[in-house]
């Protein structure tokens, strides 16, 4: 079972992020504040959760969170400022939208740019520890897939629907045949040839 808080006596607000790994696409954040009391026993991480599971999850999150939003950084920008600032950019415009003012924010990883004078605690695999981050990981998933899988019926060769824009063998062979898509992120290693040099 998850734990409900960090902090029994602050307004905590998880957050987490979706889509760093990718190839393409934006990489998307989620911020949710949970009722203190708030149980759900198949509340987990979202990687460790089934597609069905994190989607059937999604309505009770957003129904019985005192506050939740999602924030979003495209693939362009992730390419002007790199994809850790990226995130914590997401991240940022996520908790921008929460209708509540959170008191402390409890970031999955370990390193986050801090949010105007709001206290946070940086929680390794917090994801798989705090209901909160849970939460908001399932959020920042599945919201992430249903852009992506909008994006696939725009540009079906990539597998994006199956994918979701992460480097697999098949996305990496339709770049190869393709080239890039107007949505790949020019400065990530799309293939690994980028690596090798040429000294012929």
């Amino acid at each position: 079972m998850l734990k409900q808080f960090y902090n029994k006596t602050l307004i905590e607000a998880g957050c987490d992020e979706a889509g760093r790994g990718c190839l393409a696409g934006p990489v998307y954040a989620s911020a949710v504040i949970l009722p203190k009391n708030y149980k759900n026993k198949w509340l987990n991480d979202s990687k460790k959760l089934s597609d069905n599971d994190r989607y059937n999850l999604r309505p009770e999150i957003e129904e019985k969170a005192i506050s939740w939003a999602i924030g979003r950084v495209s693939h362009d920008e992730i390419d002007k400022i790199n994809i850790l600032n990226a995130s914590f950019l997401a991240m940022h415009r996520a908790i921008n939208e929460l209708h509540q003012k959170p008191e402390l924010l409890l970031i999955d990883g370990n390193r986050f740019n801090p949010y105007q004078n709001i206290k946070h605690q940086c929680i390794i695999k917090g994801d798989s520890k705090f209901m909160s981050i849970a939460a908001a990981s399932i959020l920042a998933k599945t919201y992430r897939d249903d852009y992506m899988k909008k994006m696939a019926l725009s540009f079906p060769e990539y597998y994006w629907s199956n994918n979701m824009g992460y480097p697999t063998k098949k996305h990496r062979e339709a770049i190869r045949k393709h080239g890039v898509s107007p949505i790949h992120r020019l400065t990530f290693q799309l293939l690994p040839e980028q690596l090798k040099l040429d000294i012929e």
